[in-house]
């Protein structure tokens, strides 16, 4: 549950699950308003709840993921990260509701956090000694969907201002997480894989690597078959199960990387790799941007 939320830069507690932090608070606790989408940390267990019943929507719904019992019986996306994260919501204002209709989210998870609950999702799949090693904040992005009908840019340079406030705000050196391609046959998948593997494997200073147990190799074309502006190229074009998907994209604009090998995870019908962003090495053009604009 998140509940009082700092007004105008004055420091309060923020109550999230059962930490408690002190904090004067940024841009992005109070809200960035574009006319009438915001962008902001939630508030209240209710909002959480509506970024759940949008998760569900759009994982279950339109991916057709295979939800729990629980989850099917209340029509949310839960599990037991939810209750210590921070949840970023992007807020439609249109409709006249006071707090607005949640389209878009994205839950970050810091590791001051993390420490004190159950530690990191991405651990279920990655073993992420070598980022938990570097010094400083750094953060977990997962989760991450926006509403069919706001699939835009003005909605998407919101939710990466909101992202780029948090980021500033909190000091956070790397952010990380889990990145999914739809579709479990990493044979179909192959092309993309091997793009990513032959052309944006992190340094093994912060390489993460997909747990033995779990590890699908990613090095499955030969470096020379995938040409990475061809690749680019064809992956922009096409709309096959094979195609970067536009969330790994964006992470690539902003200089992210990949970890060693990939994961299967049944329950999304998804292929995932995890994406690390040093955000020192952020590609100026893209974030700076939203850094000044937020």
């Amino acid at each position: 549950m998140v509940e009082a939320v700092a007004r105008h830069g004055q420091p309060t507690a923020r109550t999230i699950g059962q930490a408690t932090v002190e904090s004067a608070a940024p841009s992005i606790y109070d809200g960035i308003r574009q006319q009438n989408i915001e962008v902001r940390i939630a508030r209240t267990a209710t909002e959480i709840e509506a970024a759940q019943r949008l998760r569900y929507k759009i994982f279950y719904g339109e991916m057709n993921a295979k939800p729990t019992a629980e989850m099917a019986a209340v029509g949310r996306d839960f599990d037991r990260f939810d209750a210590y994260c921070e949840h970023l919501l992007v807020l439609d204002h249109s409709a006249g509701l006071p707090e607005g209709e949640v389209i878009g989210t994205y839950r970050l998870l810091r590791r001051s956090l993390a420490d004190r609950h159950g530690g990191f999702y991405t651990a279920t799949e990655f073993d992420i000694g070598p980022l938990v090693a570097v010094p400083g904040e750094i953060m977990e992005l997962g989760r991450a969907c926006v509403d069919e009908r706001f699939r835009n840019r003005p909605t998407m340079q919101l939710l990466w201002r909101g992202i780029a406030s948090y980021v500033q705000f909190h000091d956070v050196k790397i952010m990380f997480g889990c990145a999914s391609l739809p579709g479990t046959d990493p044979a179909a998948l192959a092309r993309p894989l091997s793009y990513l593997h032959h052309n944006h494997l992190a340094p093994e200073a912060i390489r993460a690597r997909a747990l033995p147990h779990l590890f699908v190799s990613t090095d499955i074309l030969p470096s020379g078959e995938v040409d990475a502006e061809a690749a680019v190229a064809e992956l922009d074009a096409r709309a096959t199960i094979a195609a970067l998907p536009p969330l790994i994209k964006g992470y690539l604009r902003l200089g992210g990387m990949i970890g060693e090998g990939a994961v299967i995870d049944p329950e999304f019908q998804t292929t995932d790799v995890c994406i690390i962003v040093v955000t020192d090495l952020m590609v100026s053009k893209y974030f700076n941007h939203f850094i000044r604009t937020a």
